[in-house]
């Protein structure tokens, strides 16, 4: 018998790689929806695992708001520029400038959920017929009602009564003409899970998931990167704090910590010794107790 055993890093790693080859396995079309927050660069990494030497048997997805974090821009080029990838870039604006969205107004206006329709139509676009995402159980709950390979409808729509079972790691891709497929290769991993991998594989990351100094706002109780994408005000006090970004999204609904981890071993532990959960710093998680279910079942990621 071997004396080699597995850590739990090791089987999470497996497991979504062969996730990742069942997609390529059982798809025309996948794509890999990329964000340049860490679960997605953590995909990215696994993907490299499971098919190099060769090319990605997908493209990378970006859906832009055009109200991103610079420091996520300049990230997600350089990487494509690295791995020699395709990346498909798909522009709120440009759904904003075709009038299929009306943008906000007013003090808490956000992007953010205009980018599902962008989504759906990039999506049909491509004719992509599987979307790989780095969604996890333990984020939200409706994250948890989420199966591995998660079936859209031919409007891209989730209904959480739709589930199928997942027996033995058996993964069914079988869709009629129009619907997708939503597959999520880390579903089972937690927030210490990749911060974890990330630390064992030296994988790097945006800087504005380190402390740094940065001038922000209070809004809403949050701390907000102040920025003109929020429209700000006389009433806005901007302030230099100490702060990281636990998740990265739009600008706009994506609020910082107070935070003095500069190292992956102090937001290991300061995640470790937190009370408030990765996404208790997105504001469009709290317009209502149902807010993320809504958004998914309206197309959302």
């Amino acid at each position: 018998m071997s004396k080699y055993r597995l850590d739990y890093l090791d089987e999470l790693e497996a497991e979504a790689i062969y996730i990742l080859r069942e997609v390529a396995g059982q798809f025309e079309k996948p794509a890999l929806l990329f964000s340049g927050g860490k679960d997605s660069i953590t995909l990215v990494h696994l993907a490299l695992k499971a098919f190099r030497p060769g090319k990605f048997p997908f493209p990378l997805v970006h859906i832009d708001t055009g109200h991103n974090f610079e420091e996520t821009i300049t990230y997600r080029d350089e990487m494509v520029a690295r791995i020699g990838e395709k990346l498909i870039i798909g522009h709120v604006q440009d759904t904003i400038d075709e009038g299929k969205v009306i943008e906000q107004k007013g003090k808490n206006a956000s992007r953010n959920p205009l980018q599902t329709v962008t989504l759906l139509d990039t999506i049909a676009k491509h004719k992509f017929d599987a979307c790989i995402g780095g969604a996890r159980r333990d984020e939200e709950k409706a994250r948890a009602k989420e199966r591995i390979f998660s079936v859209r409808d031919e409007f891209g729509q989730w209904d959480p009564k739709r589930q199928r079972p997942e027996l033995w790691d058996i993964y069914n891709g079988r869709i009629h003409k129009g619907e997708n497929v939503r597959v999520f290769p880390i579903s089972n991993w937690t927030e210490l899970d990749v911060w974890n991998y990330i630390r064992r594989e030296n994988i790097p990351l945006p800087t504005i998931y380190f402390a740094h100094q940065r001038d922000c706002i209070t809004r809403n109780g949050q701390l907000m990167a102040a920025s003109p994408f929020l429209n700000m005000d006389a009433d806005d006090i901007v302030e230099k704090k100490n702060v990281r970004f636990r998740t990265v999204g739009d600008m706009t609904c994506t609020a910082a910590v107070e935070s003095y981890a500069f190292e992956i071993d102090d937001i290991i532990n300061e995640i470790a010794s937190s009370k408030i959960s990765e996404r208790g710093a997105r504001m469009d998680d709290k317009v209502s107790e149902a807010a993320m279910e809504d958004r998914k079942k309206g197309g959302y990621f």
